[in-house]
């Protein structure tokens, strides 16, 4: 079954260029185009896609301020943001709105296909190339907004290997490879990790890892 996309920038050069990238990735259409944020929630009540991807930077209405209006509409929307920001706190604060993933838009079509089939799967994708910066902009949060320690997390040794390859952005598929295990069995811990934290996004399991100290910068 095809996947509907709907692509969101204010270039028709790079809206061009990333539907050129996807007509080389079996499986995914885009059915619309806006190129403004303003545009956004009409778009997907009229063509109701699986996913849409997002830019931040555009006139009128940011993307940041159209992921939140989406997100309100419609909170089980899926949005990838396509952005040549590489801000921590903007990239914090688009997964803190509810943006499923992020990628820079340099990216290659290898990398744009991952994401798009960890959204497709109900998953979250995060570049590696962010995933750094992303962990340093939670560890500042969580050092200049100290918080009560949470409860122990009782997560196996398996689970804590698979949480810090989520939050450096792996997607299941590379760490079921990186650790030799079905994708089923990874999918299935991850399960476990978020409904053990009770926490259901990656920025949220950044911070959990960072102010746990199961994940730092030297990492």
């Amino acid at each position: 079954m095809t996947c509907n996309l709907l692509l969101v920038d204010d270039h028709a050069l790079i809206r061009a260029g990333v539907r050129a990238l996807i007509l080389d990735i079996p499986g995914y259409a885009v059915i619309g185009e806006a190129n403004d944020g303003a545009q956004v929630l009409a778009q997907f009540d009229a063509l109701q896609p699986d996913i849409v991807l997002l830019d931040l930077s555009m006139k009128h209405t940011s993307g940041l301020d159209a992921l939140q209006q989406l997100k309100h509409a419609y909170p089980k929307s899926k949005v990838l943001i396509l952005s040549m920001h590489t801000d921590p706190q903007l990239i914090m604060r688009a997964l803190e709105a509810g943006a499923h993933g992020y990628l820079l838009k340099d990216t290659t079509a290898n990398e744009l296909e991952h994401a798009l089939l960890a959204l497709r799967n109900n998953e979250r994708y995060l570049s590696p190339a962010i995933a750094h910066t992303v962990i340093n902009q939670a560890l500042i949060h969580s050092q200049s907004h100290p918080e009560a320690p949470v409860q122990r997390h009782n997560l196996t040794a398996r689970q804590l290997e698979i949480l810090r390859l989520i939050v450096r952005g792996k997607s299941t598929r590379e760490i079921a490879h990186g650790l030799g295990l079905s994708i089923k069995t990874v999918e299935a811990h991850r399960s476990q990790i978020m409904k053990r934290l009770q926490i259901f996004d990656v920025a949220g399991l950044v911070l959990f890892a960072v102010r746990e100290q199961i994940i730092s910068l030297d990492d």
